[in-house]
Formats: C-alpha cells, sequence, structure tokens
C-alpha cells in the first residue's frame, strides 16, 4: 500500500471457475491482480459463495464484482446477497465495477432485468461501440468510439435499471456498459482477459472468434482507470 495508506480494493469473486480453468490459469481474482498489478497490501479477495461476509464499506476504497460461470436467474443465496450488498454501495457511493456476471448482477440489483441473449452466445475478441453521452463520462472520455474486447456470456441486461445511462453497444447486447451513479459502472465485457485467459475459458474445442487485439488495450484501459478512482489522490475525480 502506499504512503497514502489507500484502502484496499475488494476483489469479489463470485463463484469458482471449473476445474480444469482453474488448474491452468487460477481464480478470477488472480486475474485482476495480474491484470492491474496489484501488491498484496493493494486489495482484499472476498467470496461470498463460500459463506464469506461482503466487506464493510468504511474499510474499502471501492470493488470489482468479477465474472462467473453461475447464472443472476438462479437467484442463488450469494448472489441474492450480494444483490443485496450493492444497493447499499450505491447508497454508501463506494466506486463499484461490475464485470460480466458482476455487470449483470449490479443490473438485477438495481431494477433491471437480466435473462438468455435472445441473439445467443456473445464470445471471442469483438466490437463495441460507445454512445456520445460516453465522451462526457469521466472514466470513458479517453476511450475511442469503437474498440475491441473480450467477452463470453449467454445471458444479457435486456432492460438496465431505470437510473442507469446505457454507454455503449455491440452488435449482440445493447447494454455493454451502464453507468449507475458517478461513482458506479459496469460493463459486460472482461476489461481483465487476455487470449490466454480467454482460451482457458471456453469448452474444449470452441472457438474464441477473434484475432489478438492490434494496438491498444483500450478495456484494459478502463479498468485501471478505475483502479485508480479509488485511490485517495482521484477521491475528488470519480464520475461522470
Amino acid at each position: 500500500m502506499t504512503a497514502t495508506s489507500a484502502l484496499p480494493l475488494a476483489l469479489i469473486q463470485l463463484e469458482t471457475p471449473p476445474a480444469d480453468v482453474v488448474a491452468r490459469i487460477g481464480e478470477q481474482p488472480r486475474w485482476f491482480i495480474e491484470a492491474l498489478g496489484l501488491q498484496p497490501d493493494d486489495y482484499v479477495i472476498v467470496r461470498p459463495h463460500l459463506g464469506e461476509s461482503l466487506p464493510q464499506f468504511d474499510q474499502i476504497g471501492g470493488a470489482i464484482l468479477s465474472g462467473s460461470w453461475a447464472m443472476v436467474t438462479d437467484h442463488a443465496e450469494w448472489s441474492e446477497r450480494s444483490a443485496a450488498w450493492v444497493r447499499a454501495a450505491l447508497e454508501a457511493q463506494l466506486p463499484l465495477l461490475g464485470v460480466c456476471y458482476g455487470h449483470q448482477l449490479m443490473a438485477y440489483a438495481l431494477g433491471g432485468k437480466v435473462a438468455d441473449n435472445p441473439n445467443g452466445w456473445e464470445r471471442g475478441l469483438l466490437p463495441v461501440v460507445c454512445d456520445a453521452a460516453a465522451r462526457r463520462d469521466n472514466l470513458l472520455a479517453a476511450l475511442p468510439e469503437r474498440f475491441s474486447v473480450w467477452l463470453s456470456h449467454r445471458q444479457s441486461v435486456l432492460v438496465p435499471p431505470p437510473q442507469a445511462q446505457v454507454l455503449a453497444a455491440s452488435e449482440k447486447d445493447g447494454c455493454q456498459i451502464l453507468r449507475y451513479s458517478p461513482q458506479a459502472l459496469s460493463v459486460q465485457f472482461h476489461p481483465e482477459f487476455s487470449r490466454r485467459i480467454m482460451r482457458a475459458c471456453l469448452p474444449p474445442g470452441v472457438s474464441d472468434s477473434g484475432a489478438d487485439i492490434d494496438g491498444d488495450d483500450w478495456a484494459r484501459e478502463l479498468l485501471l482507470a478505475f483502479w485508480q478512482q479509488t485511490r485517495p489522490q482521484a477521491s475528488q475525480a470519480q464520475g461522470a
């Protein structure tokens, strides 16, 4: 931890990957730790699916809600408990970033509709296109209008929460980025992914249907920008 005594980032792991995935690349927190270059004092890992309590808001600087092989529509106890925590975290103005399952969970928790994507399984390295409103969002303003992201999901946010602003879409999913408050954002894609992670997460014989990212990894830049916003020096610079 830095000399500014920053509070740690909570990496909220939502369920466990299949055993073969864990054997190859570890579990979800490891992917974020590597993507952000986190040091041990920079983060805490919370596993609601193992019965662990979600963190107190005054003990963390922000939280990332991970992807999962589970489905929000299964309404598992740990998922519903995490959804209640999301609602309270939003009230507390805690910086939040939901990723894939975390994105869907945040939208569901705040009144949106999550269900099977009628356009099917969206996977691979695919383009997303930002809305004009993204140019005015503090976290997204530096991103280009169109950039490539790693995707793998069968369910989607079909109807965003009433207070949410849709900031990006893809060909198969109209809610790729949602802004809920100046502190809370979620993305359907995986900014923590690399091709190695993507390939390890797919079933044997299934193609990741995309080339390597050519040029800047803008999704990763978004992830890094969120991490910086949870730090003390950025505490006055959050929001849209």
